[in-house]
């Protein structure tokens, strides 16, 4: 038996739909958190500071996600805050694999997402989905020429985070996977 294939997440966009026009997205709940990288940005004492950071996560993400045929992993700035802030309100376990960028926020000279080269190497070979609402066709290319296993990049629309067609999106990548090894994406 293989081993699953990856499914990388990213929290903002995908899980919080962070650029949502409406103040109240259906389903999904407020939460105030105050992640490491987000708080040493803010001015000490300030009322943003005091309030948290605002979060919208849909508490029935998790079971939708776990119940996928993959190894979830976090691929976040959020990195091991992942599991302690988010995991436990959407309802996935605390433990999960996280991908510990080099560098937040590194421009890359070639003009790739700061995420991708290192995101790639934390794969290894393996099969892969990535979601995240930053992903563009330079990514795409990068990917498809320095991974030699499957890999979907799936950018998921900060106003929506992840829907329905995504989560179908996501089950049927991965059955192709297993019906078809050389398919890819």
């Amino acid at each position: 038996m293989t081993a699953k294939p990856l499914l990388l997440l990213d929290v903002d966009g995908p899980l919080n739909p962070y650029a949502a026009r409406l103040p109240r997205l259906r389903g999904y709940t407020a939460h105030r958190l105050r992640p490491a990288n987000w708080s040493s940005r803010q001015t000490p004492d300030s009322r943003a500071l005091r309030r948290g950071l605002r979060v919208v996560l849909h508490p029935s993400h998790g079971a939708r996600l776990q119940a996928l045929p993959y190894e979830l992993a976090w691929a976040t700035t959020w990195m091991h805050e992942a599991n302690e802030l988010i995991a436990p309100a959407i309802g996935l376990p605390g433990d999960l694999p996280v991908i510990e960028w080099p560098e937040l926020f590194a421009t890359d000279p070639d003009g790739l997402y700061w995420k991708t080269r290192a995101l790639v190497e934390w794969a290894a070979g393996r099969p892969f989905v990535w979601v995240d609402d930053m992903v563009t066709d330079l990514d795409v290319a990068y990917v498809r020429e320095h991974h030699d296993a499957p890999a979907l990049l799936l950018p998921i629309h900060p106003r929506h985070g992840l829907r329905a067609a995504d989560f179908v999106r996501l089950r049927e990548w991965a059955e192709a996977l297993t019906s078809d090894p050389a398919a890819e994406e």
